[in-house]
């Protein structure tokens, strides 16, 4: 009764395959129709006045870009049909295989090995997809929309980017399927640790008794992405409370069961960051900038050098003596102040401080003297960036305007209390590549920042394009420790058309929420609607 079974699955297969070749004729057809149709111009019988107008040069140009839109479109379906092709060859290839396994042997049937080879086959397919995945190597991508962002998270809460109106930059897991992923990974993440294989670097001769077993409590945090086609790859942290070894997993979803990809141990007691901040003017700014950098760098972490790049000289003096007093009050004396008597350009100024680095091999910390940073944040720029391999591109929390978050309040509140990841408080700044943890080495192999770039904005995309060219891999997800302070912003005449376009961009985005710029564009309205409400009050 078998027989005609495994008969009917060819067959069924094999009409698969003829529905396949039928698509792809009709694909080239359609192909072979665009391309031979005769291209129309909808302006081109306009009489009298309105073609004189327009003139020759008018319809040449729109002529031009038809005829390139019908070429792009033919470039698209013809690399659609070679992948079609591909893939209808592979198919062909496996149902021509599958038809030689399961030719008539009707007596001595090895159905025992046929399901062994079934398990092969599966365990080689899911494997196919971790090497197709952008997980253990970078992928080249045209450009920085090609990337695909991590989301980050704790045990409790997600870091998210794609919010729409409902979701909020920061929150908890809502959908019971969301939470119980996150706590299958974090949970396989310990089984890989707890349990090492061979290849984990652990000995074999250490029992359990002589070897640190995690918990959930030792998770730090983590971060996930998703490839549509692929899989979900996650990359998890875990540390001991009193240790400074952090044991780092990389797990794989390859559209079924979890696949471990690796497991190592990543000490990060001796990994130290120079942080560059590159200055013009702004001292009070900066002012701010060093208490922040009191407390977190000196006082908490004690693994950071400071590179302060001033252009000018107007304000030099008080910027000497900020640096000079908290080496006085804290015996803290790792820091580099360069000057440059010329205009601020803020990809000198980090190349410069790059280059003034004369140690060796360093991890930079590119900065910008309004954002404020925790200590988790400096240990993720450790964890998420490895020389030769990977770069690190963080999303910043931006804030709003205090003055208008705050409005019912007689005073905003102290800097300290305004970081809090609320949808009316501030936004994930997903189009900003200024702040990057990097290594120097890789930095200089990529050729640093375009110095022909002046004044505000675009050297740091054309940095981000440079990695994104080459094999490194991007890390970029949303991280909590990592916030940049409101303030006013100037865009200035002598910035080109798409610098002052960008300017203008992040000044809107930087001023408040949507639902308050609402408030403010209707305030006229609310206030006669509140009059008219106290007048019918008083009247009753």
């Amino acid at each position: 009764m078998r027989m005609p079974r495994r008969g009917l699955v060819i067959q069924a297969r094999t009409r698969w395959l003829l529905v396949g070749l039928a698509l792809l004729f009709s694909l080239v057809l359609l192909m072979y129709l665009l391309e031979c149709a005769p291209q129309t111009d909808g302006n081109g019988s306009l009489p009298g006045v309105v073609g004189e107008s327009l003139g020759k040069e008018y319809y040449q140009a729109l002529l031009q870009e038809q005829e390139e839109h019908y070429q792009n479109r033919a470039t698209s379906l013809k690399r659609q049909i070679a992948q079609l092709k591909q893939e209808l060859q592979e198919m062909s290839d496996k149902l021509k295989s599958l038809q030689e396994k399961k030719s008539p042997k009707v007596n001595g049937m090895n159905y025992q090995g046929t399901k062994e080879q079934t398990s092969n086959d599966l365990l080689e397919f899911l494997h196919s997809q971790i090497d197709k995945a952008e997980v253990s190597m970078g992928a080249k991508l045209p450009s920085e929309y090609g990337v695909i962002p991590f989301e980050s998270f704790t045990s409790m809460k997600v870091f998210q980017l794609e919010m729409g109106l409902t979701r909020h930059p920061e929150e908890k897991p809502v959908r019971k399927d969301k939470r119980d992923e996150l706590v299958e990974v974090i949970e396989a993440g310990l089984e890989v640790i707890n349990n090492p294989d061979e290849d984990d670097g652990q000995d074999e001769d250490d029992g359990v008794g002589d070897r640190q077993l995690y918990s959930e409590n030792d998770f730090i945090e983590g971060y996930y992405r998703t490839e549509r086609d692929k899989g979900t790859q996650y990359e998890l942290f875990y540390k001991k409370m009193d240790g400074m070894e952090y044991r780092h997993v990389t797990l794989f979803r390859p559209f079924g069961p979890l696949m471990k990809v690796k497991s190592e141990t990543v000490d990060i007691s001796r990994s130290i960051i120079n942080i560059i901040v590159p200055l013009a003017g702004r001292t009070e700014a900066f002012a701010q900038f060093m208490q922040n950098f009191r407390d977190v760098c000196i006082l908490q972490d004690k693994r950071v050098h400071l590179t302060v790049v001033y252009f000018g000289q107007d304000g030099l003096s008080e910027v000497k003596g900020i640096l000079e007093s908290v080496a006085r009050e804290t015996d803290f004396h790792n820091y580099t102040l360069v000057s440059l008597n010329e205009e601020f350009n803020r990809g000198r100024g980090l190349d410069m401080g790059a280059r003034a680095w004369e140690k060796g091999e360093v991890l930079m910390f590119f900065c910008d003297v309004d954002v404020y940073f925790t200590a988790e944040f400096l240990n993720s720029c450790r964890l998420n960036a490895e020389p030769g391999k990977k770069v690190f591109y963080p999303v910043v929390f931006s804030l709003y305007n205090p003055a208008i978050v705050y409005a019912n309040q007689d005073i905003p509140p102290p800097v300290e209390q305004q970081l809090v990841h609320k949808k009316d408080s501030g936004f994930w700044r997903d189009f900003g590549f200024g702040m990057t943890c990097q290594y120097r080495t890789d930095f200089l192999t990529v050729g640093g920042f375009d110095l022909e770039v002046k004044g505000w904005g675009g050297e740091d995309v054309h940095l981000y394009r440079k990695y994104l060219h080459g094999d490194l891999m991007v890390i970029r997800t949303p991280v909590p420790g990592l916030f940049h302070l409101w303030h006013e912003k100037h865009c200035a005449d002598e910035l080109t058309p798409e610098q002052y376009r960008m300017c203008i961009q992040s000044k809107a985005m930087n001023e408040a929420s949507h639902s308050h710029l609402g408030m403010l564009v209707f305030r006229d309205e609310i206030e006669a609607h509140l009059r008219k409400q106290a007048y019918r009050t008083n009247s009753e």
